[in-house]
């Protein structure tokens, strides 16, 4: 991408004799590069039969690699040229050369949609935003591939006028292209850290919901942890509304003591113990009895 800049293009191909080299180099690596991209991404899901196996197998990536390097042989490239296809596009090598390229890019980035498009389908709220992102953005590249293939064919044609017209469109589809598949790609993190934040703040606010219930559980129950939770590091929430959960159930079922919780607090520690269990209680989850409950009691 970076050999898409015309003064860097031309710095680097002056130290391969001013051939185009840098052209093969950018492009080749751009290949392996997206090669890698779809193999991440496709391992990122259970979802691989064997056709996307193979779409992202080193076979075609070595026979894309070798028809690339062949064709650009048999191009005749004269000398450094900021506007290569547009200048040497006419060739049938050089068409040959695009159209191998491409070919090959528009099926990874293919594969791709289809993975992305699985992941957006079963993923919920937050979650969909990235695989959604990645699905643009690969669907974005097919059509990218698709438009350089009609331009490849109507340059060798010599219908300069259909390639024009086409060509209007390629580069909002190539920056559309990166654009989403890298905020598809940086999503994903950066979801997984808004929602690891937003857990560790409910987290925090379920402790300080059941902190009295359990205080009051840990006054009457013989044996129960007393005082407070000097016990746990005050960071490891998630232990200490565990064992809020626990001791405030063992309290209620201990035939030793009398210790009820009102609707109110059944309430709080069915969504704490849903919370642990990455549940959503909203959901029209049943609150989970206490032991030696009877439903009527509930």
């Amino acid at each position: 991408m970076t050999l898409n800049i015309d003064p860097v293009y031309v710095a680097v191909d002056d130290a391969f004799a001013g051939a185009n080299i840098a052209t093969l180099v950018a492009d080749l690596a751009l290949m392996v590069g997206i090669f890698f991209l779809g193999r991440g991404v496709a391992r990122a899901s259970e979802y691989q039969p064997r056709a996307v196996r193979i779409a992202l197998g080193r076979t075609v990536l070595a026979v894309a690699l070798v028809g690339v390097v062949f064709a650009f042989s048999l191009i005749d490239r004269g000398g450094t040229t900021t506007s290569f296809m547009l200048d040497l596009g006419a060739q049938p090598a050089a068409a040959a050369y695009s159209i191998i390229q491409f070919g090959y890019d528009g099926v990874v980035v293919a594969v791709m949609a289809v993975v992305a498009a699985r992941q957006t389908a079963q993923s919920r709220g937050m979650q969909r935003l990235p695989s959604t992102l990645l699905l643009v953005g690969s669907l974005s590249g097919v059509a990218l591939a698709a438009t350089v293939l009609v331009m490849d064919v109507a340059h060798v044609a010599g219908n300069v006028g259909l390639m024009s017209t086409v060509s209007t469109i390629y580069g909002p589809l190539f920056l559309s292209t990166f654009l989403f598949l890298c905020l598809g790609l940086a999503g994903q993190p950066g979801v997984r850290w808004a929602l690891a934040r937003s857990r560790e703040r409910r987290t925090h606010e379920l402790v300080r919901q059941l902190t009295p219930t359990w205080r009051r559980a840990a006054q009457i129950r013989p044996g129960i942890s007393q005082g407070d939770l000097a016990g746990l590091p005050l960071e490891d929430s998630e232990a200490q509304l565990h064992r809020q959960v626990v001791e405030i159930r063992d309290a209620a079922i201990d035939p030793r003591v009398c210790f009820k919780l009102n609707k109110q607090e059944r309430v709080m520690v069915d969504d704490a113990e849903a919370h642990l269990l990455g549940q959503d209680p909203t959901e029209g989850r049943k609150p989970v009895p206490l032991a030696g409950e009877s439903r009527e009691a509930r």
